[in-house]
């Protein structure tokens, strides 16, 4: 597993991640690892605490250690430790400092980072719209610009959206992009 590429897809909150992330995956053949938060949260019957959202970081691990098997080169996670460091930052003021040793492995090998170009819509999850959603995406930028990882911004809506991330695998990784052609 030394060769396999791993990409993140993350973002603000409604800026299309999980379906491209799972197109993405879908595309390449792939596997994919989906995001947990969403699924832990809407299971809550209570508000999430700071043990939760240490649980939901702590399950991001644990998924990316057992859900790789190792059937394709490359695997596509929806979120990973950047946000769920940003949401204790913000939340809480602090944010266990294993996460930063995780998210300077070098582990991932390309953020794939989508831009608030597509509207935000509201639903029993979701908490941060409006300008708020701006600063999370500033916040994220910067984490990932803090690690000196290679990232790219994806913009566009609908195809074109999914036509720039392929855009941007390519660029850093064109004998993937060949053979899923």
């Amino acid at each position: 597993m030394n060769n396999l590429i791993r990409v993140v897809i993350t973002g603000p909150e409604c800026t299309g991640k999980s379906s491209l992330a799972t197109r993405l995956a879908g595309h390449f053949g792939a596997e994919f690892i989906p995001e947990y938060a969403r699924e832990y949260i809407e299971a809550l019957r209570r508000p999430y605490t700071y043990a939760d959202v240490l649980h939901i970081a702590e399950k991001q691990l644990e998924q990316a250690e057992k859900g790789i098997t190792g059937k394709s080169n490359i695997v596509f996670f929806d979120t990973w430790l950047i946000i769920t460091k940003v949401w204790f930052d913000v939340l809480y003021g602090h944010y266990p400092l294993w996460i930063d040793e995780e998210l300077n492995k070098g582990y991932i090998n390309l953020w794939l980072i989508c831009n608030t170009d597509i509207p935000w819509v509201p639903d029993k999850v979701r908490e941060n719209g409006g300008e708020m959603r701006e600063i999370l995406y500033r916040r994220y930028l910067s984490e990932i610009e803090k690690i000196h990882a290679r990232y790219a911004i994806i913009s566009g809506t609908g195809e074109q959206r999914f036509v720039n991330a392929l855009k941007a695998i390519d660029k850093y990784f064109p004998d993937i992009c060949a053979k899923s052609n």
